[in-house]
């Protein structure tokens, strides 16, 4: 098949002012519905716009790119499903933009509706939506003509399997690799593009069996820059020891690879000559982190986006402000198997259990739910010690998931805890140790002070996301189904929020690792 046929869509084309010396790429990622500042002062989405604005009145050629999920992780989203987030990327004035996988949250119906208000391009080279509701959203690459050079964008998806909720997404996937490849290649060759970025959403660092945007650079030929997102990995010029910006492709030519973290705290800055492209190479293109802070006056924030944003914050700071309980302790949700993992893992326990308790009585034969799990991914916001506001639990928990209560072999569960423990762990209950080596390759898994017998049937109280073996626990998927609770898994959460504050009893969670390295004798 010809390259262009198998591309299957048309470039797009448009020029910017000529003349041009330099072009400005300034590039988000993962913001993650912040539109406010973060309780440290950074992020924003007004101040982004500062930011974003200070270089267009400074740059005369300025492209802007985000590469995806821009939405998911706040009570903005919770709440108002995009109406929000979508209206005020438009009016911040981004060019160019890929699909993150949260954007799948509230199905293809909602985001075809959502995205079809997108202004500047949309572009995904390796989801074949043919025959759904995005058929004909997307692009896979534009070239832009800035200073009388060819640039051409592409836009590159993450493998939804085990990721994206099935019932969310409905998708042709196109392996990334020799995907990227192929339109890069013909971009670069066939359409003489003299610069090819991948705009990404796959991820830097390695978590699973998904292609990186390491691996991505490394097995390429034609890509001169990736501006990716996913992992959430702040990609810092000034420390490229620990996540390097310029990876060697096949022909040890070096890509740069950009990432600013996430929540909108930096935007990415690219500078490139234009005059000097030919046989430049990644180290060739400056590259720098612009911190978004609260440094700008009032004045000097964008008014119509204030107006735009006032109704909705009004709507958000009144359950921010309810109080329903109190934490003695600081809890990371980045920490695996710290106080918010635990938590939310008893809890899962406690409730299973607590409605398996109401079907017996129902007349249902169900007995009692022996462990918990749930994914370290569904927790998104730190819980800081002192009072715990409404709004905190529902950003904490913000996901349209159910609790529900599966049975399966112990086998299946012995695989998921072996994914894992290799990722660093997930939420267990507290009668469960899963036992590692030192390379956290798994060696047992203890319940109740027993190992594990992967011949017994164990009942397990979870989430559906979970039950369905996303997050890459695939073996719970072999389950049979016991229950599913009609809410979202928030209102539970906060109903015992609730109740421990009637008591007078404050949060306390167990703080004690439950994936454990081995004694060694």
């Amino acid at each position: 098949m010809a390259a262009a046929r198998s591309l299957g869509l048309a470039a797009l084309c448009f020029s910017l002012p000529v003349n041009a010396e330099k072009l400005v790429i300034l590039h988000t990622n993962d913001t993650h519905s912040a539109i406010e500042p973060n309780a440290d002062g950074t992020g924003g989405v007004l101040q982004r716009k500062a930011v974003i604005d200070s270089v267009r009145n400074a740059e005369k050629n300025v492209i802007t790119v985000d590469a995806g999920d821009m939405v998911q992780g706040s009570l903005y989203f919770k709440y108002f499903r995009g109406d929000v987030e979508y209206p005020l990327m438009n009016m911040t004035g981004y060019d160019i933009r890929v699909l993150g996988n949260h954007e799948f949250d509230n199905g293809m119906k909602d985001l075809a509706e959502k995205y079809k208000t997108v202004k500047g391009e949309r572009l995904s080279a390796n989801y074949d939506f043919k025959g759904t509701d995005l058929e004909g959203v997307f692009e896979p690459y534009v070239i832009k003509k800035v200073g009388g050079k060819k640039i051409g964008f592409f836009g590159i998806n993450i493998d939804p399997e085990s990721l994206i909720s099935k019932k969310n997404i409905d998708v042709n996937f196109k392996e990334v690799i020799p995907t990227a490849n192929e339109i890069a290649a013909y971009l670069k060759n066939k359409k003489k593009c003299d610069l090819v970025v991948a705009v990404t959403h796959i991820g830097y660092t390695k978590e699973n069996h998904k292609t990186t945007d390491v691996e991505l650079a490394k097995a390429s030929r034609d890509i001169d820059i990736i501006i990716g997102g996913h992992s959430h990995t702040l990609i810092d010029p000034a420390h490229p020891e620990k996540y390097p910006s310029l990876i060697e492709n096949a022909d040890g030519k070096p890509v740069r690879v950009v990432q600013t973290g996430k929540y909108g705290k930096y935007v990415g800055k690219l500078t490139i000559d234009l005059d000097k492209l030919k046989g430049a190479d990644g180290s060739d293109f400056g590259y720098e982190l612009i911190a978004v802070t609260d440094r700008f006056p009032a004045d000097k924030l964008d008014k119509k986006m204030t107006d735009f944003i006032r109704p909705y914050k009004e709507q958000v700071d009144s359950v921010n402000g309810r109080v329903i309980g109190t934490s003695l302790y600081d809890m990371k949700n980045g920490e695996r198997t710290g106080g918010m993992a635990n938590m939310t893992a008893d809890f899962g326990l406690w409730y299973g259990n607590h409605k398996a308790d109401s079907l017996r009585a129902a007349g249902v034969d169900v007995g009692k739910v022996d462990l918990s799990i749930m994914n370290v991914g569904g927790i998104r916001q730190n819980m800081p010690a002192g009072d715990i506001t409404e709004g905190q639990i529902l950003s904490t928990y913000p996901f349209s998931n159910h609790f529900t209560i599966i049975s399966l072999k112990g086998s299946d569960i012995i695989e998921a805890l072996r994914v894992g423990a290799k990722k660093g762990g997930e939420a267990v209950s507290g009668n469960i140790r899963v036992v590692t080596d030192d390379d956290r390759n798994l060696v047992r898994v203890v319940i109740d002070g027993s190992e594990m017998d992967p011949s017994a049937v164990y009942t397990v109280g979870t989430i559906d996301y979970v039950a369905e073996g996303n997050d890459d626990l695939r073996t719970l998927a072999n389950h049979t189904k016991i229950w599913t609770d009609e809410t979202e898994v928030g209102a539970p959460i906060l109903r015992w929020f609730e109740h421990q504050m009637e008591l007078g009893l404050p949060i306390a969670p167990d703080q004690t690792p439950r994936f454990l390295q081995q004694v060694k004798q």
